[in-house]
């Protein structure tokens, strides 16, 4: 027992050194959590719009995903990421959040609101936030992506095989973390948009806003206090 007990003596020593009301490290899966501004920050890269295997570019379905091939929405994200979409859920449960109910095809995602940002890099080594409409718009009218509400649902559980009874978190099968549609309910945000308007709303990346391709950017998700 006293030996347990100077084990966890540096564990507790750290924590009481961090700040209140604040992660101190970033954690290694790319995941900075702020508890003072209520946001969780992800490392995240800017995506291809084309991939190699693939014979021409898909309209954007989604926010962030892994990238090709692990990840199933590599060809049609905004933004590639490494962490894990079940450590950002735990990042935002751990800011007080309870996940709803993501959808799949018709219905409406249910879950608390938050808010999507991209911090972009400039040049200095300054930044600028925006919200993830301004990097979108509708190729044939040049006009932004309309405003959307952004809802933490969580993932469904998942067949890790067709073959086996065993299941996962769904999103970290799939490697989506944000849909911008219902094409999926393995994710952890959902926005308001249905499959009608998926059908006629075909946006694409707005390249006067974004960085070139492969451009470390941080994904930021932003929820209000109680």
């Amino acid at each position: 027992m006293r030996r347990l007990r100077l084990l966890l003596l540096p564990a507790v020593a750290a924590l009481a050194l961090a700040p209140p009301g604040r992660t101190a490290d970033k954690e290694s899966s790319g995941i900075t959590v702020d508890r003072e501004k209520r946001t969780v920050t992800i490392d995240a890269k800017g995506a291809p719009r084309k991939l190699p295997n693939l014979d021409k570019e898909y309209p954007i379905e989604v926010v962030a995903s892994w990238p090709a091939p692990k990840g199933q929405k590599a060809h049609e994200t905004i933004v590639t990421i490494d962490a894990r979409p079940s450590e950002v859920h735990k990042a935002l449960e751990g800011l007080g959040l309870k996940p709803g109910t993501p959808v799949k095809g018709d219905g409406e995602p249910k879950g608390p609101e938050g808010n999507v940002y991209l911090e972009l890099p400039l040049e200095g080594g300054a930044s600028r936030r925006v919200g993830i409409e301004k990097v979108l718009l509708d190729p044939k009218t040049e006009t932004p992506a309309p405003k959307m509400k952004w809802r933490f649902t969580g993932s469904v559980e998942s067949k890790v095989a067709p073959d086996k009874d065993e299941k996962a978190y769904g999103a970290d099968l799939t490697g989506t973390l944000i849909a911008l549609f219902p094409v999926t309910n393995e994710t952890v945000f959902q926005t308001q948009l249905t499959m009608k308007e998926e059908k006629f709303l075909k946006l694409e990346t707005n390249k006067k806003v974004l960085p070139k391709e492969g451009t470390p950017v941080k994904l930021i998700l932003e929820v209000p206090a109680k």
